[in-house]
């Protein structure tokens, strides 16, 4: 396949699936091995991680208002009844802090699990059934809205606590440590779990993923261009072809993800998260299927 195509078709499949719970490196690394992308060699290495980069600027431009306001506010916040530690932006930081201790020091077993069809189904079947369960329980009282007595205690991410950041950071643990977990179905079902509602979670999670993806995907390309023997990688060698599908790889990853987040978040409010726990499931079983025949 030509090359540019190859870029295009990856980037749309990043930029579709980064966000969503579907889990955006299981999708990945089946769209690579479909296409024979050869995961092995240095350059390819360095393009998925550079194409998460992308997907990843579009929070920072798409919540750049929310975030002004955070700042400004900070704090406080803007009702006056924040602490350094309650405030959003506080929340934020303490769930990434959670989440990247243990993940660092896992990085091994991550790299091998990442190549492990049989754990990417798995987690895309087992992560399905979870958040269909947990959204199913939270249906009910979504419709209901904020009446005395619901289940869901936390409309807006701005009155969560300290214990639900804490407790958000801690599972999506889980989407490190296994692929096709997915870090935004990780998050959004302990945020449901916790008593936020479907939208509160989803901005948090969202949140969330700046400092977590941003660290990670540093991390991933720093130790690609620092690599040395066969798996090294010179920038500064690399051809004029290589920089165009990159950057190709790089935008449309962008253009296709702050669609995909701003589609996202209408969906959720109205109609939630069965749909794609739906699909999960669906993809999940296939994939382990596609493992069996691999290894008979």
């Amino acid at each position: 396949m030509n090359d540019f195509l190859l870029s295009v078709l990856l980037g749309i499949v990043e930029g579709l699936t980064e966000f969503l719970p579907v889990s955006s490196t299981a999708h990945l690394r089946i769209t690579e091995a479909l296409l024979h992308v050869h995961l092995d060699d240095p350059y390819w290495k360095m393009y998925s991680i550079v194409i998460q980069l992308g997907a990843i600027l579009t929070l920072p431009i798409y919540f750049r208002e929310r975030i002004a306001k955070f700042l400004s506010t900070y704090p406080k916040g803007e009702r006056g009844d924040r602490t350094v530690l309650t405030h959003p932006l506080s929340l934020v930081m303490i769930a990434f802090v959670v989440t990247a201790g243990p993940a660092f020091l896992l990085t091994k077993v991550i790299g091998k699990h990442l190549e492990s069809l049989t754990i990417i189904g798995t987690s895309l079947l087992v992560g399905g059934i979870v958040m269909w369960i947990v959204d199913a329980l939270h249906s009910r009282a979504e419709k209901a809205g904020n009446v005395p007595g619901s289940a869901i205690k936390i409309w807006h991410m701005e009155d969560m606590g300290l214990g639900q950041a804490i407790w958000i950071g801690a599972c999506q643990i889980l989407s490190a440590l296994f692929p096709g977990t997915s870090r935004s179905m990780s998050t959004i079902a302990a945020g449901q779990i916790a008593g936020m509602s479907r939208a509160s979670a989803l901005e948090f999670s969202f949140f969330l993923s700046i400092p977590t993806m941003a660290a990670a995907t540093c991390y991933d390309l720093l130790k690609a261009i620092r690599a040395k023997g066969d798996d090294a990688l010179s920038v500064g060698h690399m051809n004029a072809h290589q920089w165009e599908v990159l950057a190709i790889g790089f935008v449309v990853s962008f253009i296709v993800a702050y669609g995909s987040v701003a589609w996202f978040m209408a969906w959720v409010r109205k109609r939630g998260f069965v749909p794609f726990a739906v699909y999960r499931i669906i993809v999940g079983a296939a994939v382990l299927f596609w493992a069996s025949r691999l290894a008979s």
